[in-house]
């Protein structure tokens, strides 16, 4: 990354504002805080309140660095008269660092200022719910939106699933999933269905997992090495045979990655032997 950086610098390029914050994030993931702050310090200049216009990309990256302080500095200096992006992305800051009070009096604020909200920012405020596994006042906030006249998309019902999925109810999950895949304009994300898919895997729920798959294939989504791991890992902590399941790739095109091949081979060793039965 930082090799890429000195050659746009020898070429005359200066990294502009979505380049730099690139290299914020990743210098964040990266564990190389010190570096991120520079860069993020760079973005503010000597005078934010003049640089107004970096602030909603700010927000998002000070509360992944976990900063609170820096958060709360930068939303003040737009909290008087926000811009919507700004207040969507100080929601989501807020909510990622568990200040749901906060976050709730950021949308509060939008809510007052702009009458009609479209169901992008209610969904911003569920995302904060799901995050701090508060069901009752998700729920709250879909009604919310429904009263409000807001299209309930496939954006929404993903915050929902999540919110389900992050309380401990898989069930009610799937089951609010299943809803959506019948009511929306379009179809759940790829994503939506990873989350119910991962977790029914993780429990060694074969039976559901496979439901899951095979919903997906309804909707569109086939072919995808991310939904064979799942599937695949379902079978491997349900420690039963995945019988015919090299055939039900080739069927579907799929050529087994390294990470497949190694749980197949898990799998194979489930299988019972002549011997295993007189042994049982």
């Amino acid at each position: 990354m930082e090799q890429v950086l000195e050659t746009m610098k020898t070429e005359g390029l200066e990294p502009d504002l979505r380049c730099q914050i690139i290299l914020a994030k990743h210098y964040i993931i990266g564990g190389i805080k010190d570096k991120a702050k520079t860069i993020l310090k760079e973005i503010e200049g000597d005078n934010l309140k003049e640089n107004r216009r970096v602030i909603s990309s700010l927000l998002p990256v000070y509360a992944l660095l976990g900063s609170e302080d820096d958060v709360k500095r930068v939303w003040e200096i737009c909290e008087s008269d926000p811009r919507l992006d700004e207040c969507l992305n100080a929601i989501d800051a807020f909510g990622r660092l568990k200040k749901v009070e906060e976050a709730e009096a950021v949308f509060e604020k939008m809510s007052k200022k702009w009458k009609q909200l479209s169901a992008k920012y209610y969904t911003a405020m569920l995302k904060v719910y799901a995050y701090n596994k508060m069901l009752t006042k998700g729920k709250d906030m879909v009604k919310l939106m429904s009263d409000n006249g807001c299209r309930i998309g496939p954006l929404t019902w993903d915050a929902l699933v999540k919110l389900y999925l992050e309380s401990g109810e898989i069930e009610k999950a799937d089951s609010v999933l299943k809803k959506a895949s019948e009511q929306i304009q379009g179809k759940p994300l790829f994503a939506t269905y990873m989350m119910i898919l991962d977790q029914y895997a993780k429990r060694g729920d074969v039976h559901n997992a496979e439901k899951i798959f095979y919903r997906m294939r309804q909707d569109g989504y086939v072919s995808r090495f991310r939904q064979y791991n799942s599937l695949l890992q379902a079978y491997i902590n349900a420690k039963v045979p995945a019988y015919g399941f090299r055939e039900r790739l080739k069927a579907d095109n799929v050529f087994p990655s390294k990470s497949l091949v190694g749980q197949l081979a898990q799998v194979d060793a489930f299988k019972k032997t002549a011997v295993s039965d007189l042994l049982d």
